[in-house]
């Protein structure tokens, strides 16, 4: 995790809850007042941590698979008879203990799938959100709409930005044909909409950029939790 995060919080570690919104030049346009109910300044770490590993968790497939002595092809005929050889009886080529034999308690086929409550996943998006405030680590635009599809002319919208030390996470109310395609050879440069954004997403980068329709978007989903 990027951010620095503390357990407690009082009052006296208020958080700035204006901001500055700038134009993609990277020049001031106005101001916007965050919502207390949201930026409140708490931060649970313990939460935050049980929403990224659900997170990762599920993107896990579980697709890995041996083959025990019953799947492994052939085996079928008795190596040689069981008495008057010298040797060790044996039932089957294709055992374990043999070259080329099953898998013993082999990785099957499984589900790595946890489930987390909503309340607790949005509870999780607030303290991440709150902890890069903290660390100013958030910036607002005004509106990001790219009229080329061309690399290069995002990247000038990054340099402006001062955006080119580590990785950046843009959050958009609808992500446009032409900034999916702009953004999506530097590698740096990740794009999520607001109502689909998480709390991993949130912590994992450096900064963190949202539109100011996004940041309504996102402060009404937490808002809005247990409702």
């Amino acid at each position: 995790m990027t951010a620095k995060l503390k357990k407690k919080h009082t009052k006296k570690d208020a958080l700035n809850l204006e901001l500055n919104i700038v134009d993609i030049r990277g020049k001031e346009v106005e101001k916007v007042k965050l919502d207390n109910s949201v930026f409140d300044g708490k931060i649970n770490p313990s939460l935050m941590h049980q929403a990224v590993v659900t997170y990762l968790a599920n993107q896990r497939k579980g697709l890995a698979c041996a083959k025990t002595r019953g799947e492994v092809r052939g085996g079928g005929r008795k190596p040689w008879r069981q008495k008057g050889t010298g040797r060790a009886r044996v039932g089957s080529i294709r055992s374990p203990i043999w070259r080329g034999g099953g898998v013993t308690f082999g990785p099957r086929p499984h589900s790595f799938r946890k489930d987390l409550p909503k309340k607790m996943r949005i509870l999780a998006l607030k303290s991440a959100f709150n902890a890069k405030l903290k660390d100013e680590q958030i910036l607002i635009l005004s509106e990001l709409v790219m009229d080329s599809h061309k690399t290069k002319d995002f990247s000038k919208i990054i340099d402006k930005l001062k955006l080119n030390k580590g990785r950046v996470r843009f959050v958009v109310e609808k992500i446009e044909n032409n900034l999916k395609l702009a953004t999506r050879n530097i590698k740096t440069v990740f794009i999520a909409r607001a109502s689909d954004i998480n709390a991993k997403e949130v912590i994992d980068c450096k900064r963190l950029v949202l539109t100011k329709e996004a940041l309504k978007k996102v402060q009404e989903r937490i808002k809005n939790v247990g409702k």
